[in-house]
């Protein structure tokens, strides 16, 4: 009875304090999906989230994605991973991102650990930019996924918009973004689509990647990149990586969260001047 009597009056404390809470804004991608699966029409197509489907509106999984889920069902080794996660994935995340013969790789140039998926991997960094440089503030393009707005401000780090998207054009706003980057602060944190640009898709040529590179440089600014679609933008990994890929030839120190979550998982790393 006495039992009783307890749980009854936590869970009137607990209902007190969930009175406080109010219900969660909708995601605006998911709130689609709702849309989608509300919507009575045989001819619907779902567009609001990154999968690719078949005819029949199934996700398309790649013969690669089930070669590793045959191997991992058939592996017998079960030890937990070390805290910085797989090196052998992280060593092969290195590669594929920066170059197979890369001098940055091979001078042991690049901190890196295995995250959760891309927003863990964005998530770490902007922990990791709150801890370390406390006074910084990070600028993410007009227009990005909603959510990376949310990742920094539960960090608590300052940010800031530049411009991106031309809407009357549908393009790259570059004399605008090249304003921006020339008008921020030194030593600002810019945070960048490595390629595929979430939403809009559109991402600057090699060339305007240089033009940004230089400008970067000029102004000290610190580049932070997404790349959550290596391979996806141009049908090229290599291609796809050439933005990181400048920065890196440019002397540029640099940041990156390499996601999977279109074709595996994720990882965060830094790229330093010093081994």
């Amino acid at each position: 009875m006495a039992m009783s009597r307890v749980a009854a009056a936590a869970t009137g404390r607990h209902r007190r304090w969930g009175a406080a809470l109010a219900p969660a804004a909708k995601d605006p991608i998911l709130g689609v999906t709702e849309a989608f699966l509300a919507d009575p029409s045989p001819d619907k197509v779902n567009v609001g989230v990154g999968a690719y489907r078949d005819d029949n509106g199934r996700p398309v999984v790649l013969e690669c994605v089930r070669e590793a889920e045959r191997r991992i069902a058939g592996s017998t080794n079960m030890e937990y991973l070390p805290m910085g996660g797989s090196v052998k994935v992280i060593d092969e995340s290195l590669k594929l991102a920066y170059g197979e013969d890369s001098e940055f790789i091979k001078d042991k140039r690049i901190a890196a650990v295995q995250a959760l998926s891309g927003t863990g991997a964005c998530r770490l960094f902007a922990d990791f930019q709150k801890r370390f440089l406390p006074d910084t503030q990070i600028y993410i393009p007009t227009p990005t996924w909603a959510n990376h707005h949310n990742i920094w401000r539960d960090a608590h780090v300052p940010q800031r918009t530049f411009t991106y998207y031309h809407q009357e054009s549908r393009g790259l706003d570059f004399s605008g973004l090249m304003d921006d980057i020339k008008n921020a602060p030194d030593g600002s944190f810019f945070w960048l689509h490595a390629c595929a640009h979430n939403p809009t898709g559109v991402d600057p040529s090699e060339e305007q990647w240089r033009e940004i590179s230089y400008q970067f440089k000029v102004k000290k600014h610190f580049p932070f990149f997404d790349m959550a679609y290596q391979g996806f933008a141009s049908g090229d990994p290599e291609r796809d990586a050439k933005a990181i890929r400048v920065f890196l030839e440019d002397g540029h120190q640099i940041g990156c969260a390499q996601s999977y979550a279109k074709n595996m998982h994720g990882t965060l790393r830094t790229k330093s001047r010093m081994p």
